[in-house]
């Protein structure tokens, strides 16, 4: 056959396992990208249930939030409606459905995400398990800085030599972590609260205490739910909040034009202006109300993963802005002939024919809202244990169909209590709103901020676009923020000593979890040391498969001795296994593992790194061991088949496991596949038989230890600080990292590991 090659192509590659089925492997669409509109419309009609239920609800509050002392001025009604409209019209809509929503990672989106972007371009993460072969993944999609705007490589350079930038960007993003836990908290207690205090019209008699207990009861029947997932119900979400806004865009609509048509005047930003000059400061203290209208919008970007960009465009411009605009509009025409019913807007301005079907449609909604909150705080959490900021919890996946749908049991039981303590103390939906509103701004501003990185860095925009985007955006939640913290003792404390709990726990892990890698990377046993330890007259080999657990992806780690000192015997496969992280959503199978011979071949000993992405679940050690198994037997196949091409001198046993090894290539470039058909074929002749054979039979012997079977050995490392430490090192490292290892899930329950099968190694590390 004849060929027309005009260039050289690259050389004949040595890869690592998993070549085969990784070269098959196409790269993944962009997020959205080559969707029909039938499937974009049917996903816009989802999204409508799942994100919008909580800045779907948000009428039911903001009014009476905005006025707490009443309405003085009439036409401070026209001040604040325009308000609430350039508010979702600039944060909502603007910043984030047109320009947030494109900062996406792989289709996930989130303020853990843009972390994880941002340390796919720079080296920001502090654990240094970066690996050559990481870029190799088919969703690591990583562009190099373009050389003609230089701006992005000196940001790259400053971020990765600033160890203040890099702590500045991993505490914005569990300060953000801690927002959402907070958010997840207070949803429910305002939704369901605001909801149900509207039975009081039917039921004067009715005390506040009595409605804060109903409120209490459907909580707690909420958060004992979680367990159960959203499956059974989740296919109805989307038609009730549908439902909830037409209901609430019709009673809009009815109360514009019964009532006042005058406030479509609103939309004339003048009347902002107006508003303020009129009552100045007490002006600027209501922004801590308004801002309620656009709780729930970081929702839109964080469960994108479940939707894609033009689905959450359509569902927003053309069903949320529209609906929940004219019940804004609504309420405002029937407040200026009844100011005096502002404490309860929402249901006052019911017409009475609509009143049941209305509030058991608002109960429903508010339930949804919480619901959606709360599996957006489990699902950011879960991509959390990634960074190595908090303990490996079990996530349990509640869902077989969709990805993304999880629940912690330790989380959740802290969340609900929280959430029915808050309901209890506070007793009122303005008190309650205090708090929320911190937390709603918060995320805002850390959004904003971490977005003008990824703007710097991977977008590389023109300079003005970002200053305008960080002067805008920043400004407008600066002012917002800055009222709400006008509140801080009547409830705005509550989410800062709530973050900067989570936060302490979170900061501490992270930096007792840094300070052990370092400790063990410092502490690697050289492969010398290893043999000696192996060649040892009392050292037997067990039959059976033996993985040793270990955080260090190059290297053996100083646990491995001391396991060889206390039980002189190792198995006769032998893994030293790592399970790690990718800054990605997900990493497909088939490039799952990554292999090394540790040691000569005789001793069958190996390293796996076993890589997941953010948003991936581990398998179950059944499923986990058959993969490993496989692969394991495909990387032998592939080591004895390029060893027989390479130059016999070049001893893969020689090379220094600690050091990633670079993938080895011919010397001769390959000019058509008629050449490389002849290599192959020169070469073949120098595979013989026997090899063949001996590579069958090292499969046929791991199947057979496999049968004897496998024990997953785990290092139960006590973290000490060192004896000339300062106090708040040894208070940290000593009292509050120990208390949080002890009482959190254990490694090996967060993993399923069988207990039968699993030996514990204690050792000791004082850093």
């Amino acid at each position: 056959m004849s060929l027309e090659v005009e260039e050289i192509p690259a050389p004949l590659k040595r890869h690592d396992s998993l070549f085969g089925d990784a070269e098959k492997v196409s790269h993944s669409k962009h997020h959205g990208s080559q969707v029909s509109w039938t499937r974009t419309l049917s996903l816009a009609f989802q999204s409508i249930g799942i994100i919008y239920g909580d800045i779907g609800t948000s009428p039911l509050y903001v009014y009476s939030s905005t006025f707490p002392n009443g309405i003085k001025n009439n036409d401070d009604l026209l001040g604040v409606l325009s308000l609430i409209l350039y508010t979702l019209i600039i944060i909502p809509m603007l910043k984030y459905v047109f320009i947030v929503l494109y900062a996406n990672d792989n289709g996930d989106g989130g303020t853990f995400a843009l972390y994880s972007l941002i340390s796919r371009y720079a080296k920001i993460r502090m654990i240094p398990d970066q690996q050559a072969e990481d870029a190799a993944v088919s969703n690591y999609h990583i562009e190099a800085p373009n050389s003609q705007l230089r701006r992005a490589q000196w940001v790259k350079q400053k971020l990765e030599s600033s160890k203040a930038a890099k702590i500045v960007l991993f505490t914005l993003t569990i300060l953000g972590t801690s927002m959402v836990i907070g958010d997840g908290t207070l949803t429910p207690a305002i939704s369901v609260l605001s909801a149900v205090s509207g039975i009081k019209e039917k039921a004067p008699g009715l005390t506040q205490t009595q409605v804060v207990l109903i409120s209490v009861a459907i909580l707690f029947m909420l958060f004992s739910v979680q367990r159960f997932g959203t499956d059974k119900v989740g296919y109805t979400f989307a038609p009730v909040i549908s439902v909830w806004f037409l209901l609430i865009a019709g009673i809009g609509m009815y109360n514009l034009v019964i009532h006042d048509i005058g406030v479509l005047r609103a939309f004339n930003p003048m009347y902002i202006v107006q508003y303020f000059t009129r009552n100045g400061k007490a002006g600027w203290v209501s922004l801590g109300g308004v801002v309620l209208c656009v709780t729930g919008t970081e929702g839109m970007f964080a469960d994108l993963g479940h939707f894609n960009v033009r689905a959450v465009q359509l569902s927003f411009n053309c069903i949320l802005f529209p609906s929940v605009g004219l019940c804004y509009i609504g309420q405002a025409a029937y407040l200026r002939k009844f100011p005096n019913d502002v404490a309860d807007t929402f249901y006052k301005s019911i017409p009475a024919p609509m009143f049941w079907p209305t509030f058991i449609i608002a109960i429903l909604a508010a339930i949804i809202a919480s619901q959606a909150m709360l599996s957006g705080a489990f699902a950011i959490l879960s991509k959390a244990l990634s960074l190595g900021c908090m303990p490996r919890v079990r996530v349990i996946h509640t869902s077989h169909k969709y990805e993304g749908q999880v629940y912690i049991p330790e989380v959740n039981f802290m969340m609900g209590l929280a959430s029915i303590l808050v309901t209890i103390a506070f007793k009122t939906t303005t008190n309650i709103g205090n708090a929320y509103g911190i937390c709603v701004v918060t995320t805002f501003s850390i959004t904003t901020h971490l977005m003008t990185v990824v703007m710097l860095l991977i977008w590389k925009k023109h300079v003005i676009f970002i200053m305008l985007f960080y002067v805008v955006f920043g400004s407008i939640e600066l002012i917002y923020l800055s009222s709400i913290l006008s509140k801080f003792i009547e409830g705005g404390y509550l989410p800062f000593c709530f973050a900067l709990v989570v936060m302490s726990l979170m900061a501490t892990w992270h930096y007792v979890q840094v300070k052990r890698y370092w400790y063990e990377l410092d502490h690697i046993v050289p492969i010398s040391e290893m043999t000696a330890l192996l060649e040892k007259s009392d050292v037997r080999r067990i039959p059976g498969v033996g993985l040793l657990y270990t955080e260090l992806v190059q290297g053996i780690p100083p646990v491995f001795p001391r396991l060889i000192k206390k039980i002189p015997s190792v198995h006769s496969i032998f893994i030293f296994m790592s399970i790690k992280h990718l800054p990605i959503s997900h990493v497909i199978p088939a490039e799952r593992f990554i292999f090394r011979q540790v040691g000569p071949k005789e001793h069958r000993m190996f390293r796996c790194v076993a890589r997941y992405g953010y948003s991936d679940t581990l398998e179950e050690p059944k499923e986990f061991a058959v993969f490993l198994v496989d692969r394991l037997k495909m990387f032998i196949q592939e080591e004895s088949a390029f060893a027989q091409i390479e130059p016999e001198n070049d001893d893969s046993s020689e090379v220094p496991e600690t050091q990633a090894r670079p993938r080895r290539s011919t010397q001769t470039a390959v000019h058509s596949e008629e050449a490389i058909e002849t290599r192959v074929s020169s070469h073949s002749g120098r595979i013989s038989f026997h090899v063949n054979q001996t590579v069958e039979e090292e499969k046929q012997l791991i199947d057979r230890e496999v049968e004897r079977g496998m024990v997953y050995l785990m290092g139960e490392a006590n973290v000490t600080a060192k004896a000339k430490s300062s106090v708040l090192k040894k208070i940290v490292v000593n009292y509050v990292y120990t208390f949080l290892r002890k009482n959190l899930t254990e490694g090996h329950k967060a993993l399923a590991i069988p207990k039968d099968q699993l030996l514990k190694v204690g050792i000791t590390y004082e850093i």
